[in-house]
C-alpha cells in the first residue's frame, strides 16, 4: 500500500502515453507546431513493466492519458497487458480508464473494448462545429460525435468532459441535455490556468457553473465521484434509466480538492509527478528503460513521499508545466 506523509492512500496512477496530440486546444497547447513529434516517449512495453510494479505496490486505478493516447497504434495491446497482470492480492480489482479527444475513437472503440477497457472519458467542449474548430483548431465535431456513438455501441462506459469557460457558458445547459438524453455523465472542469494556454480565455468557477445550471434546473448536491475528482449533483430531469440525471464538477480551485487527492502521474518519458500544480518530480526513466524493478519501486515510493499537502496554484502562481506533458 502507498500512503503519503499526509496519510492519504495513493492508489490512482495517471499514465501519459505521449505528448503528441492531433488537436491544438486553446487551454492546453495552442502554439505548439503542427509537426511536433514526441521523440522521448518510452516504448509501451517499458511503460507496461512500470505499471506492473505500481500495481504490485498497491495501485488499483489507472488512467491512460496523453497528449492523445490513441495516437499510439499499439494501445489496445498495452491495455490488454495491464489486465493480464495479476495483482499479488487476488481480491484486488484493477480499474483502467482512458481519456481521449474522441477524434480517432470510432476506429479504436471495438479493439479497446476487446482489450478489456470498461470506461472512457471524452473531451467535448462545445456542440457547435465552428466553436469546436476555434477551440481545438480542428474541424472535429462530426468525428467526436461518431466516436461517442461507437463507444456506447460497443458497451464502453462513457463520460464527457467540458472545460468550462465564459466563452462557452451559453452551452452549459445544452451539454447537460446532450448527456442526459444519452445516459452519459457530463463533468464540467474548471479551466486550469497554465503558461501554455491562450491568455484570453476566461474561466468559469464552480459556483458560476452551478448558477448557470440553476437558471434552468433545480440542483441537488449528491456526493464525490467514486473513481474521480468530481463532485456530483443531480437535476430535476430524468436520465434514460428514469432516475434524476447526475452531472459532475471538477473544481481544483476549491480548498478540499487536495485533501482527498489519491493520484500520482507518470509522463510518457518516465517522470513521476506527485502533483499537477507542484514542480517537484522524480525521474524514473533510466530504471524503466533498464527494467530495474527494484529501483522503479523505490522511485515510486519516493514520489509518493514527496507528494505535497496542497498544490501551489494561486492567482499569482500558475503552472509552468504543459498539461500535454503530464497528462492533465
Amino acid at each position: 500500500m502507498l500512503v503519503d506523509t499526509f496519510k492519504r492512500k495513493i492508489d490512482y496512477l495517471r499514465v501519459s502515453l505521449t505528448k503528441q496530440c492531433n488537436f491544438r486546444c486553446q487551454y492546453c497547447m495552442p502554439d505548439t507546431p503542427d509537426d511536433f513529434f514526441d521523440n522521448t516517449a518510452l516504448a509501451l512495453p517499458k511503460l507496461l513493466e512500470f505499471i506492473k510494479v505500481a500495481i504490485d505496490n498497491g495501485i488499483t486505478k489507472i488512467r491512460i492519458t496523453g497528449g492523445e493516447p490513441l495516437l499510439r497504434p499499439d494501445i489496445a495491446e498495452f491495455i490488454a497487458g495491464i489486465y493480464a497482470h495479476k495483482p499479488s492480492d487476488p481480491n484486488t480489482n484493477i480499474e483502467i480508464a482512458l481519456t481521449t479527444n474522441g477524434f480517432l475513437l470510432e476506429r479504436f472503440a471495438q479493439s479497446l473494448k476487446d482489450a478489456g477497457l470498461k470506461r472512457i472519458n471524452i473531451s467535448l467542449d462545445s456542440l457547435k462545429p465552428e466553436r469546436v474548430k476555434a477551440i481545438s483548431k480542428r474541424d472535429a465535431l462530426p468525428q467526436i460525435l461518431r466516436g461517442i456513438e461507437s463507444a456506447q455501441r460497443v458497451g464502453l462506459g462513457v463520460k464527457l468532459n467540458m472545460v468550462a469557460l465564459v466563452q462557452t457558458r451559453d452551452e452549459i445547459c445544452d451539454m447537460l441535455e446532450f448527456g442526459r438524453t444519452r445516459g452519459v455523465l457530463v463533468r464540467f472542469i474548471e479551466f486550469m490556468e497554465n503558461t501554455h494556454a491562450n491568455s484570453t480565455l476566461i474561466p468559469l468557477t464552480s459556483s458560476e457553473i452551478l448558477e448557470t445550471i440553476a437558471s434552468r434546473y433545480k440542483i441537488t448536491p449528491l456526493f464525490k465521484e467514486h473513481f474521480g475528482p468530481a463532485k456530483l449533483f443531480s437535476i430535476d430531469a430524468k436520465s434514460k434509466d428514469g432516475r434524476p440525471y447526475a452531472f459532475g464538477i471538477i473544481a481544483p480551485h476549491e480548498d478540499d480538492f487536495c485533501a482527498s487527492c489519491n493520484r500520482i502521474r507518470l509522463t510518457s518519458e518516465g517522470v513521476l509527478c506527485p502533483c499537477l500544480f507542484y514542480q517537484d518530480s522524480v525521474n524514473a526513466r533510466e530504471a524503466i528503460v533498464s527494467g530495474d524493478k527494484e529501483t522503479m519501486s523505490t522511485l515510486l515510493k519516493q514520489a509518493v513521499h514527496n507528494k505535497p499537502e496542497k498544490n501551489q496554484w494561486s492567482a499569482e502562481q500558475i503552472s509552468e508545466r504543459a498539461f500535454y506533458h503530464t497528462g492533465g
